[in-house]
């Protein structure tokens, strides 16, 4: 074995598995929530953002260049730990090299009924049935607007449609988020793969993507003129297609030049599993994913002969997990549940982990 993978796969820290079990008797929703507020007390001042850096970041870079944007390192934060933009610099601060905020949507709207996050302990795994919870894209480009334009951390912003909003008028939704927020996002990922709003992932088939994709890159374009500022498209993709619609969704995508996409979202399959939840609606996110999702994005790579840029995310709860992602053709890996079961300095145990590797 690889004396990295090892390592790389050891249990979370003595602190945070000490204090885990206290933190898994409360609300998954109710801590994630408390776990900003204290983000943003700890990194609310440049003193706490170094301490937060010292305690938690590698401090060694592993630059990346992709889709025009240059990236510290190749991890980052998926989308839905951050999904208003709250603690962006603090998140930063935990290693990151880029985090990716929302999923917004247009205009303020509450998602599902709590409760809607469920923990499958024995299956290191979250299911979750959000439904895209959101202040709003003015509340979105409020908060962005603050960000100091001078980071060492790119900033992704996941794009959403509104429930109530038709599925044959999805563009509006999606046009109209990438014109309020173009300015403050350093690239786009149009979410189409989430399970929790009802019909999205028809947007994946491939007449449906060509017509969105038309819309956005249009607008795109023309706002990259106006501003003088190209942002890079990405388009998020669920585990679950087959390979056959996959191909349509490539096929789609690279018609219409995106720059990257991001395998994958969630999952709906519920094989293997041991929690008594289960059987509880939404995406499955977290260990149980990885293999799908590290398989769709070999699939991708060797399909698009590496000509497509893939962000991946699923599963990665080690050095190895991201190892294994990376080697499989993906130029970045995210994470959000391996946060939740190693805690906060998984990126800096990864990061080293790579280090170690060479």
């Amino acid at each position: 074995m690889n004396p990295m993978s090892a390592r790389s796969r050891a249990a979370s820290p003595p602190a945070y598995r000490l204090l885990r079990p206290l933190l898994f008797r409360l609300d998954p929703e109710q801590i994630h929530g408390w776990t900003l507020r204290a983000l943003r007390l700890a990194g609310g001042s440049a003193v706490g953002r170094r301490w937060l850096r010292k305690a938690f970041d590698a401090q060694q870079e592993f630059r990346v260049e992709a889709f025009g944007l240059s990236f510290r390192n190749p991890l980052g934060l998926a989308a839905g730990f951050d999904k208003e933009a709250e603690a962006v610099r603090e998140l930063a601060c935990l290693g990151f090299g880029h985090i990716e905020v929302g999923t917004v949507t247009p205009l303020p709207q509450p998602g599902n009924p709590r409760p809607r996050v469920f923990r499958l302990i024995e299956d290191e795994a979250l299911v979750n049935r959000m439904g895209f919870p959101s202040t709003g894209a003015e509340s979105m480009r409020k908060r962005l607007r603050q960000l100091p334009a001078q980071r060492d951390f790119v900033i992704g912003v996941n794009l959403g449609k509104a429930r109530s909003t038709p599925l044959e008028e999805s563009a509006r939704d999606y046009v109209a988020l990438l014109r309020e927020l173009y300015l403050y996002g350093d690239y786009f990922a149009i979410n189409v793969s989430s399970p929790n709003t009802p019909g999205l992932r028809q947007l994946q088939s491939r007449p449906s993507l060509e017509a969105l994709l038309a819309s956005l890159q249009r607008e795109r374009a023309d706002l990259a003129r106006r501003s003088g500022v190209a942002r890079p498209l990405l388009v998020k993709l669920a585990p679950d297609l087959t390979w056959e619609e996959l191909d349509e969704a490539l096929a789609a995508l690279q018609a219409y030049e995106v720059a990257g996409v991001i395998a994958t979202n969630t999952t709906l399959e519920r094989r293997r599993l041991h929690s008594s939840r289960a059987a509880e609606q939404g995406g499955l996110s977290g260990k149980p994913l990885l293999e799908r999702s590290t398989a769709v994005v070999d699939y991708i790579y060797r399909h698009t002969q590496g000509r497509l840029p893939i962000v991946a995310a699923g599963g990665v709860m080690s050095a190895q997990d991201a190892l294994e992602k990376l080697q499989a053709g993906a130029c970045l890996v995210q994470f959000f549940t391996g946060l939740v079961y190693q805690g906060p300095g998984l990126a800096r145990r990864i990061l080293n982990g790579l280090a170690a590797d060479g």
